[in-house]
Formats: structure tokens, sequence, C-alpha cells
């Protein structure tokens, strides 16, 4: 890969992976390393590391056949656990949702909702729907990125499980509009998936709800 010469910009240091900014035979890229976790077997962590370096490209190719925009993939380095992709200019979601206008944040929501759609009518779950892992261009095109914790699953569950996992990070980053964003989310899936797919989602959606109510009330509950 020509490491010891190219320059690396760490960006972003999580649980799974480290996240580095890089120019990369004259390309803007992210490189994304998967470093070994000193608390697993050694062997086992390999198994693990390779794998998940390995399964990620495959979804995000995936993704891409499904018409969802993800980064192009540049080089597979399973020696290394490190992938190199395409940097895709633009802003996290993340950071325009709360500033814009309603027009806007019902747009770019409705838009999510369509790739969300996409995703899992291919039978794809992303994994970690956080407005943090979507990229909005100058073009107003929406790229989902980082499918570390994706995977091939058609399962109804995995599938609410999916769409709840962004209710909860909306309301918990964009409290102000969540509900609106939602619900304009929830639009671009049915317009992608028909109602009867969507609604058969939603209420599974409802049953992890309550099934994280009634833990709750379990735990205060307790001695």
């Amino acid at each position: 890969m020509g490491e010891a010469t190219m320059t690396q910009t760490l960006i972003k240091k999580g649980a799974e992976a480290s996240l580095y900014i890089a120019d990369w035979h004259d390309r803007h890229v992210i490189i994304k390393k998967r470093l070994p976790k000193k608390y697993r077997p050694e062997q086992l962590d390999f198994t693990i590391r390779r794998y998940r370096t390995v399964h990620e490209p495959q979804l995000m190719h995936e993704a891409k056949r499904a018409g969802v925009p993800t980064p192009t993939i540049f080089l597979v380095d399973v020696q290394n656990s490190t992938i190199v992709m395409e940097y895709i200019e633009g802003k996290q979601v993340k950071q325009v949702l709360d500033a814009a206008t309603k027009m806007q944040r019902q747009k770019i929501c409705r838009e999510i909702g369509e790739l969300i759609g996409k995703l899992h009518r291919h039978g794809l779950v992303h994994g970690d729907l956080t407005t943090s892992n979507m990229i909005l261009t100058d073009l107003e095109k929406i790229f989902l990125v980082d499918f570390g914790l994706g995977d091939k699953n058609a399962e109804l569950e995995a599938q609410g499980v999916d769409l709840h996992l962004l209710k909860r990070a909306l309301q918990s980053t964009h409290f102000k509009v969540a509900d609106e964003c939602f619900h304009a989310v929830l639009d671009g899936y049915v317009s992608v998936r028909g109602q009867d797919a969507a609604a058969t989602v939603l209420a599974k959606i409802r049953e992890i709800e309550k099934r994280g109510r009634y833990i709750a009330e379990r735990q205060q509950d307790a001695p």
C-alpha cells in the first residue's frame, strides 16, 4: 500500500476500527483499519478482523447494486485488516439536519427512507443507521457509509431493528425535529417497499419498542 510514505490523518477512533484520511495514488481516500484487540485470543482476533474486512466491502457492493450510493472500494488488504475507499466530499447529515428548513429536512429524510427501503428490499441491513453515517454531497446526493455492523439479512426482526436504531438516533441527536424526520423517513420507505411490506416492518418496530419498555420497567422494579 505504500503506507510508509503516505501521510495519514486520524479522523475517527472507534471501538471497531479507526478511520484515516489520506492521499493515495492521486486520490483522496478514507483508510479504515481494524486494529488488534488484545483482550481476544490472537488467532480469534485475526479471524474476526479478516472476516469483517472482507464482509464490509461485499455489503457495500451489494448496496450499490440495490441502488444505494456508497463509497467506491479501491483496495482490500485482508492481511492487515485494512480497506482503502473513496472519500465522499460533503457533510454528515448530522451536521445539516437541524439547521435545514422544514422542506429541506423532509426531502433529506424521505431520501434516507428510500435508501433504507432499497437495502431492505434486497435483503441487506446497515446495522448502524445514524445521521453520522450518511453523507450529503453538494449535489444533494446521500451516501451511506460505515457498513461495519451490517449484514445480509432479510428477516423482519433485522429490518425492524435497523429502523428502530435510526429512530432512536434521531430522538437522541435531533430531538426537536425527530418525529417530523422519522415520519418523512417512513414516507420514503413506504414509497420503495409498498404499504404491506412497510406495515409489517412498522409493526415490528412497535414490538421492539414495547420490549424495550418492558425490560426497563423490570429493571426499575428489581430490588
